[in-house]
């Protein structure tokens, strides 16, 4: 299992909301600070994170994403 955070800014006030309707997205956020909401995801493989954040920027009012994978030692 893959665990990756993806850190989204749109000036839309119900993005989090939005976010969790994203397949694979298990717990999103409103955050304050340089983005607006966080979502977390769950996934098999590498690959699917690109497929998952290719949703979330097509979501009308994300300006950009910024992915962060969680790296297991």
């Amino acid at each position: 299992m893959v665990r990756a955070v993806i850190l989204v800014k749109s000036p839309k006030k119900l993005i989090a909301a939005r976010l969790r309707k994203v397949d694979k997205v298990t717990e999103s956020f409103p955050v304050s600070g340089q983005y607006d909401a966080v979502a977390v995801i769950d996934v098999n493989e590498l690959f699917e994170i690109k497929d998952i954040t290719t949703q979330i920027q097509k979501i009308p009012g994300v300006i950009r994403t910024e992915t962060l994978v969680e790296v297991n030692p």
